[in-house]
């Protein structure tokens, strides 16, 4: 075994990981409220204003325990009660509602889409409210439509592995749910514990198993959606094939609740693995991450369930707040996570083991541990998954979540660190500027990039330096500004770095089609 060639017992050299399971990763402590800066719309003249009317009119087609009204529209209900659905979980996007409604079925979802519809008042769906780009909260009074209560599983079938469920259940829930049943749900978030299926949906979400098992767009086999109108529209297939006219349900993935509120889901779930292995790799070079990717493929292909890469300032971070030791010897530029996924422990142990040899004989990498157990496996993955808490435990963090060609991937963190050196904001090492950190990790294998600069406080003079340069930088390699965490408010003013005009003028068309009110979720998107 690969884990003794070098006597390393990982076991020795790993503390407890920090908690995933049961709720997202806890946040540093929250700046405060409006200390980040963005572009904030001003609230259209053409949503109603709420009145005690409106709330008594809601009061009559739900139960009033499903109902946060504050004194401001004729309730009850102390402010600080509706600060979790008005703020991000990072503070760094706030609303003032005065109203949230929790409905507990698709009709009452219906039945107040309708009324809203009717009398011009603005609405923002909320799931888990895990978003990172201010899409899930309201820009101003808007009424926020929390999904959480409808949290049911609607039924399950063991031989197809097909999922039907509520948009409101948490995806670890899930997760565990169809684990019983030997099934793996086909998408996997750090924010597991916290965010609705539904939203993983209405964003498109990513994550770390998109490499093995593909985006929703291809796991999702059916979808029940509520218009801004109220109707219902049922395309809750859980047929693998349907190939009768226009696949309606790939408009709402992806739409951030701009077109639709997502009521319910059926996704295939794809068989539970028998066999997790796990290595951490020291390499010398982003080329060597690229090379190593190539020969992971090629060893592993059919087993190959995830390839995550950081750089040693993420390491540092991740070291220093979760209380970790590095598994390897030494200290490197770049660090790789490989996972397989199979049937046979004994033959996909093999593989993986074979793998690391011939990245050690052919010095593409520098170092590796291959984990033992369970235990290994989970604290492996929290020096991956624990470095946006231990960023954000640094200091302010902006984050870029792009999309780039895989041989560029990693160009966009140099050339944002020159710039910042060249203005004086940034000095590797030296904890005086303004800038603490310049860093990326992120999927190789699905060309995204999280790119983080570490600053003491969000300031203007910071952020000039990287936006839009790197949105430039992206478009001008044929990117994409968001490769998962979707457009919401933060990038809206920026889409037109990823879509043409053309684009951009139809996906206004199809919003104008669903919602010509604009209700649903204003401001956002496009």
């Amino acid at each position: 075994m690969l884990a003794s060639i070098r006597n390393r017992v990982l076991a020795k050299q790993l503390c407890a990981p920090v908690q995933r399971s049961g709720g997202m990763f806890q946040c540093h402590k929250p700046m405060p409220l409006g200390q980040r800066l963005y572009h904030k719309p001003a609230r259209s003249d053409k949503f109603k204003q709420l009145s005690s009317a409106d709330v008594n009119y809601f009061k009559t087609i739900m139960p009033a325990e499903t109902i946060l009204a504050t004194a401001a529209v004729g309730g009850t209900a102390d402010p600080i009660e509706l600060e979790g659905f008005n703020a991000d979980w990072l503070s760094k996007y706030r609303g003032s509602s005065q109203l949230v409604l929790r409905p507990k079925t698709t009709q009452e979802v219906s039945d107040i889409l309708k009324y809203c519809h009717a009398n011009r008042i603005a609405v923002v769906p909320q799931g888990g409210n895990t978003g990172l780009v201010g899409g899930s909260v309201p820009v101003h009074d808007e009424v926020v439509l929390s999904l959480r209560n409808l949290n049911r599983v609607r039924s399950y079938d063991e031989v197809s592995g097909v999922l039907v469920c509520d948009a409101g259940c948490v995806l670890e829930e899930l997760d565990n749910y169809v684990a019983e049943r030997g099934h793996i749900m086909p998408l996997d978030l750090g924010a597991k514990g916290s965010c609705h299926i539904g939203g993983n949906v209405a964003t498109n979400a990513g994550g770390i198993r998109f490499l093995r098992y593909g985006s929703l767009h291809g796991s999702v086999l059916g979808l029940e959606v509520v218009l801004p109108d109220g109707t219902i529209l049922d395309s809750l297939s859980t047929l693998r094939k349907d190939n009768t006219g226009y696949d309606l349900k790939q408009l709402f993935i992806g739409s951030e609740g701009t077109l639709g509120v997502i009521t319910g889901v059926s996704v295939v779930t794809p068989q539970r693995p028998a066999a997790v292995n796990v290595a951490v790799l020291g390499v010398p070079s982003y080329a060597n991450v690229q090379q190593a990717f190539k020969l992971a493929r090629r060893r592993c292909g059919e087993v190959l369930s995830a390839y995550e890469f950081w750089d040693a300032s993420c390491m540092g971070a991740v070291l220093k707040h979760q209380g970790l030791r590095n598994p390897l010897t030494s200290d490197y530029p770049f660090y790789v996570l490989v996972e397989t996924s199979g049937s046979n422990n004994t033959h996909d142990d093999e593989k993986l083991t074979a793998l690391l040899e011939e990245l050690l004989e052919d010095g593409v990498v520098e170092d590796g541990v291959l984990a033992q157990d369970d235990s290994q496996i989970a604290k492996m993955w929290t020096m991956r998954e624990g470095i946006p808490e231990s960023l954000g435990k640094t200091g302010a963090t902006y984050k870029y979540d792009v999309s780039i060609p895989i041989p560029v991937l990693y160009d966009v963190v140099g050339d944002i660190s020159k710039r910042l050196e060249a203005a004086d904001l940034y000095k590797p090492g030296d904890a005086s500027r303004p800038v603490k950190l310049v860093c990326g990790y992120g999927h190789i294998g699905d060309s995204n990039l999280h790119l983080n600069v570490v600053a003491g406080k969000f300031e203007d003079q910071v952020t000039r330096i990287f936006e839009p340069f790197v949105y430039e930088w992206v478009a001008s390699h044929r990117g994409s500004i968001s490769a998962e965490h979707g457009v919401g408010l933060m990038k809206r003013d920026y889409l037109g770095y990823s879509k043409t005009p053309e684009m951009i003028d139809y996906m206004k068309r199809i919003k104008h089609m669903f919602d010509p009110s604009g209700i649903l979720n204003p401001y956002k998107v496009v």
